[in-house]
């Protein structure tokens, strides 16, 4: 009985011992992206690796991976992800001008042990803030978020600090912001340049962050609520400690 007990114990210590672990790096999280995008041109959600209770949300309310907008084949024009290896997440834009389907969509994606185990999506359609995603593409595919060498990178608190100060002089004009020359910011369908100082509101609170930050080509993508009830995103690009590109999409309806 005693040989048997510690033959037991001997094999479970093995197993624990060989169990896989996941690397999350930038790899991993390429993978991870590529497959939501090919599950979203399909409208296959079971592309996704992803966990059996995952949490997944669509313009900040709960709902169905099944039912959501991945279900909807869409064809992509553009997309871009950014990849977040120390929090084990990604956020991906993706903007489709297919007719009578055409949306800018962002997503951020977070993963346990490997799996997916949490999902926001901001769908951008018809009636929301500047919407024209013939616009937004052609604007998009005109900027540059190529890597950024090593030795030029701002670290992931500068950009994050970037981003929350952007988002704080909503409500406190005398918060500091870097602003950078040129600077673009692409709202909706508009575009504002060569400054991104311009425009910006007063007396709007913008709360209960989510980041996405990736040090390798200098972003910061924030979830918020704007003003009170508001499902937003705002991404940031940083060159050398300044604002170079801002990508929102607020929805309205």
């Amino acid at each position: 009985m005693l040989a048997k007990t510690v033959t037991t114990a001997l094999a479970l210590a093995s197993a624990t011992i060989a169990a896989p672990t996941v690397t999350c790096d930038r790899e991993f999280l390429k993978a991870q992206t590529a497959a939501y995008i090919s599950a979203q041109v399909a409208g296959k959600p079971d592309v996704l690796k992803a966990s059996s209770s995952v949490t997944y949300t669509q313009n900040f309310k709960a709902a169905s991976l099944a039912t959501g907008i991945l279900s909807t084949p869409l064809k992509i024009d553009y997309n871009r992800s950014t990849y977040d290896t120390t929090q084990c997440a990604s956020f991906s834009e993706l903007i489709t001008t297919q007719p009578g389907n055409n949306h800018v969509i962002g997503t951020q994606m977070r993963f346990t042990d490997g799996t997916l185990s949490k999902m926001e999506t901001i769908v951008t359609s018809t009636g929301d803030w500047f919407f024209n995603p013939a616009n937004t593409l052609k604007y998009a595919q005109q900027e540059a978020w190529t890597e950024i060498p090593e030795d030029k990178r701002d670290t992931r608190a500068a950009l994050q600090a970037a981003a929350d100060a952007y988002l704080d002089l909503f409500n406190d004009k005398s918060v500091k912001v870097p602003w950078g020359t040129p600077c673009a910011r692409l709202e909706g369908g508009t575009y504002m340049q060569p400054n991104c100082d311009v425009g910006v509101p007063s007396g709007v609170k913008n709360t209960n962050r989510r980041y996405v930050i990736d040090e390798v080509v200098g972003s910061c993508d924030v979830f918020f609520t704007f003003a009170g009830n508001l499902p937003d995103s705002h991404e940031f690009r940083l060159e050398n400690g300044k604002l170079r590109y801002v990508h929102t999409m607020t929805v309205m309806t």
